[in-house]
């Protein structure tokens, strides 16, 4: 996985890096590595939540492009994450009943810089991520969305299953993308709606399956029984698209 421009590396850029207030997504630090100044960055570190990996030698030397990393590596946000209410916020200013797209341990950038671009067509108010497990808002996300991390909002959170039943208490209902369930078009996706997008490869979490009101199928002609994550969000956002288009006739 490259990281690229959101890479800062050495001790003291780091500690700079947390102190300016850039968000720091994920902080590397050489395994048994515990001085002084590297228990600075972890107390920085702690003011913002940030994962922290200890890693070989050789897995810094590879995220740090073997440059000089002096034990620690650091991976910044392309852009900055917002908070559940600036969603909640995006939809009362347009007028609409709230529609986000939230992603369960999305791995893969490529995918969630998709399902960031296709939010923002669909005209949802906002993605939701989880901190761990999966990838934040990095430089190959933000290139991928085609700029529409700088229009959607990309909130984060510690517990994907405790945020959802938040957003229940909120008014939301949620839905969630899987071939066990009921096909999309026999179910009503309109009103206020969370869209739950699974993991690449082990699908929607269980814990965060359960909190779902409806599971839906997407139907499928061919050969292979999945589509790929960032293109079944694209489908079921435009039939909640679809949905909401016909109610308001």
């Amino acid at each position: 996985m490259s990281y690229e421009e959101n890479t800062v590396m050495g001790r003291n850029a780091v500690l700079e890096a947390f102190r300016s207030g850039k968000t720091v997504d994920k902080l590397f630090i050489l395994d048994g590595c515990q001085d002084g100044p590297v228990k600075s960055i972890l107390r920085e570190s702690k003011k913002q939540s940030t994962l922290v990996k200890y890693v070989s030698k050789e897995r810094l030397d590879t995220l740090a492009g073997h440059e000089k990393h002096q034990g620690v590596v650091a991976i910044t946000a392309a852009c900055d994450y917002a908070e559940i209410d600036d969603l909640f916020a995006a939809a009362e200013q347009k007028g609409e009943d709230p529609f986000f797209i939230l992603c369960d341990e999305i791995e893969d950038p490529h995918n969630l810089g998709a399902i960031i671009r296709t939010a923002n067509l669909a005209g949802a108010h906002g993605v939701i991520i989880p901190k761990r497990h999966a990838v934040g808002l990095t430089g190959a996300v933000a290139k991928v969305s085609a700029g529409a991390v700088n229009y959607t909002p990309v909130a984060r959170v510690m517990n994907m299953a405790r945020t959802i039943e938040k957003l229940i208490d909120r008014g939301l209902w949620f839905v969630c993308g899987d071939m066990s369930g009921e096909l999309m078009y026999q179910q009503n996706l309109t009103g206020p709606i969370g869209l739950v997008i699974g993991n690449e490869g082990s699908g929607v979490g269980r814990l965060v399956k359960e909190k779902c009101d409806y599971v839906a199928a997407i139907p499928m002609k061919g050969d292979i029984d999945s589509l790929n994550a960032s293109v079944a969000a694209g489908v079921l956002a435009f039939e909640i698209v679809r949905q909401r288009f016909n109610a308001t006739k």
